[in-house]
């Protein structure tokens, strides 16, 4: 008797290989053969699973999505008290290239919102993610009292942004430390300003 295929296990696996292929190679990279490839498996059985390599992007780019969310929403955001810098900053390092897991994830990020230019499919998932990024961070300020918090967010999504970017391409040098390090001096500008 044939070993049964846990249907959910395997399409998981090969959006784990699509990952590591977009994260590796690039968005432009991903194909249905490449990511079978990179799965160790026929062409035929992702197709099972993935009707083109749109629905493929939509569903890499929701699981990466998903990952970060999951890791967000164990922090709480709404009551950071007086030791709301280290609490937001352990926050935001949930979706900052600190360590192999979370770099991998940048990147793919990365991919998929330059990607999102020219690939109508991408463009939701990605806006989503930014607007959930920057809702929860204007929770978090207004939580510590910063006024004009919508304001703030903004500049630290983009401050995330910045630093990401630096981190995961070849023009930056900025390692797990200096990341840390960079976003609690602006944090702690912040709470001086407060």
């Amino acid at each position: 008797m044939p070993a049964r295929i846990d249907a959910s296990q395997r399409r998981a696996d090969v959006v784990a290989a699509a990952s590591r292929l977009v994260a590796r190679d690039g968005a432009a990279a991903l194909s249905l053969r490449r990511v079978a490839d990179e799965a160790e498996l026929n062409v035929g059985s992702v197709r099972h699973y993935f009707d083109g390599s749109d629905d493929l992007l939509t569903a890499t780019a929701e699981d990466v999505g998903r990952r970060m969310g999951e890791r967000l929403a164990t922090h709480r955001l709404d009551d950071l008290g007086a030791e709301w810098p280290e609490r937001l900053a352990v926050f935001v390092e949930e979706v900052l290239p600190v360590d192999v897991e979370r770099r991998e994830e940048a990147a793919v990020l990365v991919e998929f919102v330059v990607a999102s230019r020219t690939r109508p499919i991408l463009a939701a998932a990605t806006a989503r993610m930014g607007r959930d990024l920057r809702e929860a961070l204007c929770t978090a300020l207004a939580s510590a009292g910063i006024g004009a918090a919508e304001q703030e967010a903004d500049r630290l999504a983009t401050l995330i942004g910045g630093l990401t970017m630096d981190a995961i391409t070849p023009h930056g040098e900025l390692g797990p430390a200096e990341l840390r390090a960079t976003l609690r001096r602006h944090l702690e500008s912040l709470a001086r300003h407060e």
